[in-house]
């Protein structure tokens, strides 16, 4: 008795190729002593609200849940809200009440001083909430650098005076000068945006969306508070 003759199995259809994807995921710009301050002020806010809604007299409860009510989005909105995306095609901007989306092709330049800003060809400008200047942060790195060119300095003198390489190796001299880690950010967006504002890819319009889930709690918990103290 002889076994049936296995038939070699059909070639699959060639798929189609896909888009092509870009060379990284959307790199993400926060603030973590924003982070911190806001997990911060919520647990404070749960705790004393929580506590008048349950030991509370007469209005009090009401009170209070207006008041958390209110002041829960405000904080979730300036604390823990604020990041930037960034890609090789765009700029996504989440500010505490709007989120801007700006192609690469319709960034102008991209803004130090007092605040981190975007500036558009239109003109338009828009403050990036998620990179805060920290003056402090700017002034130590200054500290640095020049502690770590000064010991480099000295390093190299005594390797002269001994005919030696350095009393600090090799790794003593920095690759580069020290910034502050919201000024570096911004060094890799510029970098980005020169590299990549004439592709193709990176052009379109500029879009911005408000954040009706964060106004229309706060709005709400405004509006009861009014009404609560109004009755009296």
């Amino acid at each position: 008795m002889t076994t049936p003759e296995q038939q070699p199995p059909e070639p699959e259809p060639t798929k189609p190729p896909g888009p092509t994807a870009p060379q990284y995921q959307d790199r993400i710009y926060r603030s973590p002593a924003g982070l911190a301050g806001g997990a911060l002020l919520l647990a404070v806010i749960a705790w004393l609200g929580i506590d008048a809604v349950v030991s509370g007299q007469g209005r009090t409860p009401w009170l209070a849940l207006a008041v958390m009510l209110l002041l829960v989005p405000l904080v979730v909105a300036y604390t823990l809200r604020p990041a930037v995306y960034v890609n090789d095609d765009r700029l996504r901007i989440r500010n505490p009440f709007r989120v801007i989306v700006l192609p690469w092709g319709r960034v102008a330049s991209l803004r130090s001083g007092f605040s981190n800003e975007v500036l558009t060809e239109s003109g338009a400008k828009y403050q990036l909430w998620a990179l805060p200047v920290s003056l402090r942060a700017r002034n130590r790195a200054a500290r640095q650098e020049a502690r770590a060119a000064a010991q480099a300095a000295r390093g190299d003198q005594g390797g002269r005076g001994r005919g030696g390489a350095g009393a600090y190796g090799p790794g003593s001299v920095p690759d580069g000068p020290r910034r502050a880690e919201s000024d570096r950010a911004m060094d890799e967006m510029r970098e980005l945006h020169e590299r990549r504002q004439e592709a193709e890819a990176a052009q379109g319009e500029v879009t911005v969306r408000w954040a009706y889930e964060i106004a229309a709690p706060a709005l709400a918990g405004a509006v009861l508070l009014a009404v609560l103290l109004a009755v009296g």
